[in-house]
């Protein structure tokens, strides 16, 4: 049985787990941001069959993730650039990380988001657009944006405050 594709959904979440909702996409991604570029440097760090690699890497080079470049002419090699929209990928894994040390990590943190420059932990946090003012994540929601359509507008009129 075919998997239903999410490419063209309206959601904004379901069009980006059709691009990187595989885990293995994930991982490879969180490596890719980390500085990894290579095959091989994949391979090792995530101990995946390299059909399985092959496919993923594809994939995100697909969808406009990852940036296929040679560093070898003979014989042919290529590695793996995050691109621009790669990179806003970032903040997701972020996210993540903090959920994932809040809510799975009883024995503490293995892995912590730091300020580059000084090494202090920072959370994640929404800005306001207007006027840059940190708005606590639970004092945000989501609403219909000018592109959404009937169907959108009215799921989300059900969506509580």
């Amino acid at each position: 049985m075919q998997r239903k594709s999410l490419i063209d959904a309206e959601c904004p979440i379901a069009r980006g787990l059709e691009r990187v909702g595989e885990w293995w996409s994930i991982l490879i991604m969180r490596d890719a941001l980390h500085g990894l570029r290579r095959f091989d440097e994949f391979s090792r760090s995530l101990e995946i069959a390299p059909n399985m690699l092959t496919r993923r890497l594809n994939s995100l080079v697909e969808a406009g993730l990852l940036e296929r470049q040679a560093y070898s002419q003979r014989p042919l090699r290529y590695e793996y650039v995050p691109t621009a929209k790669g990179e806003d990928f970032r903040v997701v894994l972020m996210a993540f990380v903090a959920w994932g040390n809040r809510h799975f990590a009883p024995e503490g943190e293995s892995v912590q988001i730091v300020q580059r420059a000084t090494g202090q932990p920072v959370q994640t946090v929404m800005v306001a657009v207007v006027n840059g003012q940190l708005v606590p994540l639970e004092e945000c929601t989501v609403q219909a944006g000018p592109a959404a359509s009937a169907s959108m507008r009215e799921r989300l009129a059900g969506v509580a405050d």
